[in-house]
């Protein structure tokens, strides 16, 4: 019986765990609210929804949309999953070592660790709306570098974040 329950629940979506009442609950992944440095934003994007989490999720294709991101590798192979880990390098950080914490397949990714003494928790969600899918993404930075100067690296990721979604909007109107 508790082998088939396993079974089972191997394939639930990760936001979902079962209780001990047997009941599934919501456990989203959330950034830290405490950081000293937090962004929010998000954007309508004029594309199939199918599109826009396949292009978000390619993490080895991200260079190829983002010039900012210098490169892209996956240390896990298969599709991003709870555990994944993959490494990239954007402008002004290098060697970041994410580990995806939450899927939620079309609906919700949430990823982070550390780089550079910097603790990140990146969370973006998908949802459809009249005019497209509202992309949402939130961030949280924490860590010694953070605390030392907030108000630079607060605007730095309020550009970054900025700057990615008007770049993943791009690409995903582009494709047909």
């Amino acid at each position: 019986m508790l082998t088939a329950l396993l079974a089972k629940t191997a394939a639930l979506p990760v936001a979902l765990t079962i209780g001990i009442s047997g009941t599934a609950r919501h456990h989203p992944v959330e950034i830290d609210r405490d950081a000293p440095v937090i962004t929010r934003d998000d954007i309508v994007i004029h594309a199939p929804l199918e599109r826009i989490w396949k292009i978000q999720t390619d993490v080895e294709g991200w260079p190829a949309w983002q010039p900012e991101v210098i490169e892209a590798t996956k240390r896990t192979p298969g599709p991003l999953r709870p555990g994944s880990v993959f490494r990239w390098s954007v402008h002004g950080l290098a060697d970041i070592d994410s580990t995806v914490k939450q899927v939620v397949p079309q609906r919700r990714i949430a990823w982070g660790g550390p780089a550079q003494g910097i603790t990140a928790v990146h969370v973006w969600t998908f949802t459809p709306c009249k005019d497209g899918v509202r992309v949402h993404t939130e961030e949280s930075w924490s860590g010694a570098p953070v605390e030392a100067n907030a108000p630079a690296l607060q605007q730095a990721l309020d550009t970054s974040l900025d700057t990615w979604l008007h770049r993943l909007k791009a690409e995903a109107e582009s494709r047909s």
